[in-house]
């Protein structure tokens, strides 16, 4: 009998990682909140508040492997919504004896010099990156004692299929694909790592399946850095349209938005990221899972086609 695997979040790295699993014929189920078919064949469907604790860890009794790939777009909900369904997929991880694999974030880092790597500490200071550094630390600890098994990946701005909205870069490409000029937060001309979502799933599926590589977190393997400007007109090129104009929203214009708009006030405390290099280091997870990344050109058209 296969394993049974229970994906809570239906985004573009939950619908990945049933894909990869569906191709494989393993048993499984996403859980999402309004339980709408990611219309992958194979896959189970169930409409499921995941922070309800008992009700997750009903959902998932006699899974064995449990990954959170839920996605709050929402920054400004984030205090409200994450603890408890944190503490929900720690409990049904516990109560089930499932593996937990965690989809994470790079806030938890905070501005660094240097590249990324995972010994790097959990010194963010803004509070989506502290939140994310506290749900890490919690499974973690968990882990350690015994309670759970666990792993955390963790990649840099997602590309790819199905991203939309949810990009820096594939939320232009509607408005680039149709000539028109569009704004980006902070510097254009810095060197930025990208992380395709199908290479975030692929990597999740691998730790997850790996007892030696529990109890840590792991960068997702991704593509040499390109700045988001370059990283836009590549989209653009793999299908054929040309560049754009590009504005940049910075400094005390960026501040000025932020006074009346919640979202931007977040943007604003990780627009950090945008005003040096930020580059992941993934030698790691390329050494133990044997990943490479999706090659540039085909994750630009990915994210060309949405």
């Amino acid at each position: 009998m296969s394993d049974r695997h229970l994906i809570v979040g239906a985004g573009p790295i939950g619908r990945h990682v049933a894909a990869l699993l569906a191709e494989r014929g393993s048993q499984v189920t996403v859980a999402s909140r309004s339980g709408r078919s990611t219309g992958i064949d194979g896959v189970a469907h169930v409409a499921l508040d995941a922070s309800d604790a008992d009700a997750l860890a009903r959902t998932a009794e006699g899974t064995d492997y449990l990954y959170n790939c839920a996605n709050p777009t929402d920054y400004t909900q984030w205090e409200r919504v994450w603890p408890p369904l944190a503490a929900s997929l720690l409990s049904a991880a516990e109560r089930s004896g499932a593996v937990y694999a965690i989809t994470g974030t790079l806030y938890p880092y905070g501005p660094v010099d240097g590249p990324l790597s995972e010994d790097l500490p959990d010194a963010a200071t803004d509070h989506k990156g502290r939140l994310r550094a506290w749900m890490w630390a919690e499974a973690k600890a968990a882990h350690d004692a015994g309670r759970i098994r666990t792993v955390e990946i963790r990649g840099s701005d997602y590309m790819g299929r199905g991203v939309g909205g949810n990009g820096h870069i594939s939320r232009l490409v509607p408005e680039a694909r149709q000539g028109k000029r569009v704004t980006m937060i902070g510097r254009t001309d810095q060197p930025h790592t990208f992380t395709d979502v199908l290479d975030a799933a692929r990597t999740l599926l691998a730790a997850a399946a790996d007892p030696g590589a529990h109890g840590r977190v792991w960068h997702v393997p991704s593509n040499p850095p390109v700045a988001q400007a370059r990283a836009l007109t590549d989209v653009l090129a793999s299908v054929g349209k040309p560049p754009v104009k590009i504005s940049a929203l910075r400094g005390t214009a960026l501040h000025a938005v932020a006074l009346v708009s919640p979202f931007m006030r977040e943007m604003r405390e990780i627009v950090y990221q945008w005003e040096r290099p930020y580059v992941l280091d993934d030698s790691a997870a390329r050494a133990r899972f044997g990943i490479a990344p999706t090659p540039w050109e085909e994750v630009c058209r990915r994210t060309a086609q949405g």
